[in-house]
């Protein structure tokens, strides 16, 4: 476990914890003997800023499900009961890579929960997972959840995170506010949206799975909470790369040395450890460019020319050609097409 600087990256808010509660006490069930077991005080809820650690979230969680004798916690048209998780991860161990796991474990989560139904789709070097529904939409834990447990095990799949290129929810933004979802999956969020959607690059379909069943066991008997650290975008180098670069105007942004200067760390070990993150250094500033364009044109009015200058583009034609790169639209066709969207929800 790290300290000093990292620990508070650790930690699970305590809005992420009333949502887990929420479907015992819809069913008017004691949550007290749960939030004991999970080392949780009762009073910690009641504080805006409360936390808790993720050992303790994952104690929660198992807890939470163990009451309700449903992995899923109730959100699915059938009960995921339990050993379901456990039996996901054993139906894709030898897979040969990453697409063949997810189209195992989709189809395994479907036979057991029936809806929402994942379903994988490869485009234009785009992988997207879409939950099909029937009935009303869920709420926006119900669709973290599965994003969770299905991301989760990805990642351990394949030995690395695996940045998201955008997450959609069908449901309502969260009473507690959309935040903790924003920074916890560390790719735009929109909520409200005709359909859950999870995205990310194709390339990584193709990574291979080399997992043991000893190392399946370990992984299972440490989850979820090895899923909420391990894999969770503000964790590792990765996220004091991306704090340095948050702090700062992208026009300002150092190059490669210069950031393993201001960390302290020689270029090679910075690229090193970057690696085994599944990062490289171009890729998360094209990614807060990409993610700070999105959010200046769906919230305000400003001139796309003044949003290319602050994004640190020398020219307008060089920011619509990377917007381009990135969503084969135009700046003002994508603002127009948000904003319409928006409307109609």
């Amino acid at each position: 476990m790290q300290t000093g600087s990292q620990a508070p990256r650790r930690m699970i808010t305590v809005g992420f914890v009333l949502e887990a509660l929420e479907p015992m006490r819809e069913r008017s069930l004691d949550v007290a003997p749960v939030l004991a077991a999970a080392g949780i005080a009762p009073e910690e809820l009641s504080r805006p800023d409360g936390q808790v650690t993720a050992d303790q979230y994952g104690a929660l969680w198992l807890g939470i499900a163990a009451a309700l004798q449903d992995e899923y916690f109730g959100f699915g048209a059938r009960a995921m009961r339990p050993g379901s998780f456990t039996m996901i991860g054993r139906a894709v161990l030898d897979s040969p890579n990453l697409e063949r796991a997810l189209r195992r474990a989709l189809r395994f989560l479907t036979l057991v929960i029936d809806e929402p139904r994942g379903e994988l789709t490869v485009e234009k070097g785009l992988a997207t997972i879409t939950l099909h529904e029937t009935s009303p939409a869920r709420s926006a834990f119900a669709y973290r959840a599965y994003w969770i447990m299905l991301h989760g095990l990805a990642c351990w799949l394949a030995g690395r995170r695996l940045p998201l290129r955008r997450v959609d929810f069908r449901g309502p933004e969260p009473v507690s506010g959309g935040a903790d979802y924003r920074l916890f999956f560390g790719a735009p969020v929109t909520f409200g949206c005709p359909a859950s959607l999870l995205v990310f690059d194709a390339r990584f379909l193709r990574l291979p799975v080399n997992r043991t069943e000893a190392a399946l066991k370990e992984f299972l008997r440490r989850a979820p909470a090895n899923i909420l650290i391990r894999y969770r975008y503000d964790s590792g180098i990765n996220a004091e790369v991306r704090a340095r670069l948050h702090e700062m105007a992208p026009a300002l942004w150092p190059d490669f040395e210069g950031m393993a200067k201001l960390l302290r760390v020689p270029p090679s070990t910075l690229r090193r450890r970057l690696r085994r993150e599944g990062e490289s250094y171009a890729e998360m500033r094209d990614e807060i460019r990409r993610d700070r364009a999105f959010a200046a044109l769906v919230s305000t009015d400003r001139r796309i020319g003044d949003i290319a200058a602050d994004l640190g583009f020398a020219e307008p034609s060089a920011f619509h050609r990377a917007f381009h790169k990135w969503t084969e639209l135009t700046p003002g066709a994508y603002r127009r097409q948000k904003r319409a969207g928006a409307a109609s929800v």
